[in-house]
C-alpha cells in the first residue's frame, strides 16, 4: 500500500470559460494561487491536528509550484505541486496535482483539482489512519478550490451584495 491519497474536487462556475481562463492566468501570475494554497494547507493541517494530535500538524507549506497554464483540447490546465517542511525540517511533496478549467456551456465553466496528497514522512506522519489523511487532504483541496472559484466568479470590484453576482 502506498502512502499517498488520491483526491479530487470540482465546482461549476457561472462564468464563461474565456473570462475565467483570463482571470485564472492573472491569478497565477499575481501570486494569488500561492496565497490560496497557503490558506488551504493550513486548514487541512488544522483538521489533521484535531483528529490525530499536535505531532501530526508539525508541518507547514513552504512552496506552491505552478507550471504555466496550458491550453489543451480547449481546456486550461495548470500543473501544481505543494511542498511542505516536515517536523524534522526536511522538505517533502504534500500534493502533486492539476488545476483544470473546462468550458461547460456558453456562460458556464467548471474548475477542478485532482492529484495525490502525501502525509509528512517520519514519525509524525507514521501510522496515521488513511481516513484521517483523506479528510485532511479533502479539506485542503476543497478550501483551495473554493478560494480560486470565488476569485474567478467575483474578481475584485465586481462582486455584488453577499450571495449575488453582478451580471
Amino acid at each position: 500500500m502506498t502512502d499517498h491519497i488520491v483526491v479530487g474536487e470540482r465546482v461549476v462556475l457561472d462564468v464563461s470559460f474565456r473570462a475565467a481562463q483570463a482571470r485564472l492566468e492573472m491569478m497565477a501570475r499575481g501570486g494569488m494561487l500561492w496565497r490560496a494554497a497557503e490558506i488551504a494547507y493550513g486548514e487541512g493541517i488544522t483538521v489533521l491536528v484535531r483528529a490525530a494530535g499536535p505531532a501530526a500538524g508539525l508541518t507547514r507549506l513552504s512552496a506552491a509550484r505552478l507550471d504555466g497554464m496550458a491550453d489543451t483540447y480547449g481546456c486550461a490546465h495548470i500543473p501544481l505541486q505543494w511542498e511542505a517542511i516536515a517536523a524534522d525540517g526536511s522538505l517533502f511533496t504534500a500534493l502533486d496535482g492539476d488545476l483544470m478549467l473546462v468550458p461547460v456551456r456558453d456562460r458556464i465553466s467548471a474548475l477542478a483539482v485532482t492529484g495525490e496528497y502525501r502525509p509528512q514522512p517520519g514519525p509524525a506522519g507514521a501510522g496515521l489512519d488513511r481516513s484521517i489523511v483523506r479528510e485532511c487532504a479533502t479539506t485542503a483541496i476543497r478550501s483551495f478550490l473554493a478560494h480560486v472559484a470565488c476569485a474567478l466568479a467575483h474578481p475584485a470590484g465586481t462582486a455584488g451584495p453577499a450571495g449575488h453576482a453582478r451580471r
